[in-house]
């Protein structure tokens, strides 16, 4: 039995808490490798709802062990908040069965001043970023001022970590107009929080590489998705990390090869939040129809959704980019009753027809979509636990769409409830 990676193969808020906690089951630790507090899963277990942000999905299942790997970036303040939400929603939280990469970079409150004062001057040109500093952390992780994890636990290289991050922090503020940082405040808050983070942190790689000699097996959580990637995404519409399956090796610290199967989250339609190109955009009433049905909010922020229909072209690539081996469908409950369904097969461009998405952000913002119809089914797929509780034009429509992204749907989720899924293949026993 294998490990798995589970990333979105679309534009983010495919569904993948759900899947994770579904596959949680079989796991035995469970790895959050990149993002921050802008990611957010939602997971249905009975009558309560879990909104997570920082905390990997493993935390809802007792006996698991859960990590938040090097390649986050973590915004202390918000973890212990998130924490003792849990806590207060009856789940046991502990070192126990929770662990922090002591090489983490932190989330600094002036992140999030950087991150809202830049977007906002940007004007109609804004990124739309969810301003909870997600980028400018990142910016000073590979800038080499990062605050991390472990110097909360040095007060020495603390205060020097301070001055060389407020250098760049406070620079950056007073040209921009902003109130610049008081190092003294900065310091004491950092001071005050460290004892409530430090019980969790530690080198995770140790326990990642022990677990895998031991033969457990392991879930590499990803956040947002594919076209988000900042390499290989809508650039510079994308967040600031690696989103496919590749980053669960170095966000985590354990070996390339000990990844396993990679699981590509995708919706039935699709959809994307904030600014940036999206070929299959609906803005008519068809698509108030899908994010009224879906529940297009997104989990942390509340922005709504922008709804289309699937895009067969990003998905293939998605595919290709990130070595997913097989999909999971989600929402596809969401299509029930429409008369046609339509799928985007490639992408017109003035006389030219793509069928890849350009890197160019001028290119990207000119695609029309190429359709191809689908019939669709008048009853309901919700609640469906096998092949046989769908409808005959339902199954056509998923076995189109494996067609298209050259991948098999290895699992399918009909409702946000956990148990009402489709297990086609287990992504462990690869």
């Amino acid at each position: 039995m294998g490990n798995v990676a589970v990333v979105g193969a679309q534009w983010g808020d495919e569904g993948k808490g759900k899947i994770v906690d579904w596959l949680s089951e079989r796991a035995d630790v469970v790895v959050r490798f990149q993002g921050g507090s802008n990611a957010g899963h939602t997971l249905v277990i009975g009558n309560v709802e879990y909104r997570l942000s920082l905390l990997p999905s493993g935390v809802v299942r007792p006996g698991k062990l859960s990590i938040i790997g090097n390649g986050v970036v973590v915004d202390p303040w918000a973890l212990v908040t998130e924490i003792e939400t849990m806590r207060n929603k009856g789940l046991d939280i502990s070192p126990q069965n929770l662990r922090l990469a002591d090489n983490a970079a932190l989330i600094l409150p002036s992140h999030g001043a950087l991150d809202r004062a830049r977007d906002a001057r940007r004007g109609d040109n804004r990124i739309g970023t969810t301003g909870r500093g997600i980028g400018p952390a990142y910016e000073d992780k590979v800038g080499r001022r990062a605050i991390r994890v472990c110097d909360l636990a040095d007060p020495k290289a603390l205060e020097w970590r301070v001055d060389d991050v407020l250098l760049h922090h406070n620079a950056l503020l007073r040209g921009l107009g902003e109130p610049e940082v008081d190092r003294a405040e900065l310091y004491a808050a950092l001071t005050t929080v460290a004892p409530q983070i430090l019980p969790y942190a530690g080198p995770v790689w140790r326990l990642l590489d022990e677990a895998r000699s031991r033969g457990r097996r392991i879930l590499f959580e990803g956040a947002q998705g594919a076209m988000l990637d900042v390499d290989h995404g809508t650039y510079p519409f994308v967040t600031s990390s690696n989103t496919v399956a590749g980053q669960a090796a170095a966000g985590s610290g354990l070996a390339p090869g000990a990844v396993g199967y990679v699981l590509g989250i995708t919706k039935a339609y699709t959809t994307r939040v904030g600014a940036g190109p999206f070929p299959t955009e609906l803005t008519d009433a068809i698509g108030e129809k899908l994010g009224e049905r879906g529940r297009e909010f997104g989990t942390m922020t509340g922005r709504k959704r922008r709804c289309g229909w699937f895009d067969a072209v990003a998905v293939r690539q998605a595919i290709k980019t990130g070595g997913i081996g097989g999909i999971a469908l989600t929402k596809l409950d969401v299509l029930d009753g429409f008369d046609e369904i339509k799928i985007c097969t490639a992408y017109r461009r003035g006389g030219e027809t793509h069928d890849f998405v350009p890197a160019g952000m001028t290119a990207q913002a000119e695609l029309e979509p190429v359709y191809e119809s689908a019939e669709g089914w008048d009853q309901s797929t919700r609640g469906a636990r096998s092949w046989a509780d769908l409808p005959a034009t339902a199954i056509k429509y998923i076995r189109r769409l494996e067609e298209l992204i050259g991948a098999p749907v290895a699992l399918l989720s009909t409702s946000p409830e956990r148990e009402d899924t489709v297990l086609v293949r287990d992504p462990f026993a690869d």
